[in-house]
């Protein structure tokens, strides 16, 4: 199979801070490799899921938790003033369910709000947000989950 998502799930001892901003037993976050938003999240299952409606019971009592959770420390790291919770999985190697729990600014211009939001996502890659920001955003992230014990 050929999954990115399941790729780093297999290699979780050894990703950068940016592909394992959190784990538990059922879920991972990681920020967004091809944003230009700072604060892009995924949250992905730990297992190949490609549905929605395939979550066992244990990964869909925790879902809505971890969206809480991420959706606060978001807030706190980055000074969102809410965040968008989104869910595709539709492109080409990316058929593993995945959350997008993106930062909305308070400063977001209006062409970018709502759905608009994903012109940041895919864009030139001199517009990502580099590879030492995704490890500073995932260590702040990480720090301030488990500061509110919930990591």
């Amino acid at each position: 199979m050929d999954c990115f998502t399941c790729h780093n799930n297999e290699r979780l001892g050894s990703l950068p801070p940016r592909e394992l901003v959190a784990a538990d037993d059922h879920w991972r976050v990681a920020h967004a490799f091809d944003s230009a938003l700072p604060g892009w999240l995924i949250l992905v299952p730990r297992r190949h899921v490609t549905s929605i409606a395939d979550l066992t019971d244990a990964e869909a009592a925790s879902l809505g938790t971890w969206q809480v959770r991420l959706s606060r420390a978001l807030h706190v790291v980055t000074g969102c003033s809410r965040t968008y919770v989104v869910q595709f999985a539709e492109k080409e190697g990316f058929a593993h369910v995945h959350f997008h729990v993106v930062p909305r600014m308070p400063d977001l211009p209006a062409d970018r709000r709502g759905p608009r939001v994903f012109a940041y996502l895919g864009a030139p890659e001199e517009q990502h947000v580099d590879e030492q920001r995704r490890d500073d955003l995932a260590a702040a992230l990480s720090a301030e989950l488990d500061r509110v014990g919930q990591a």
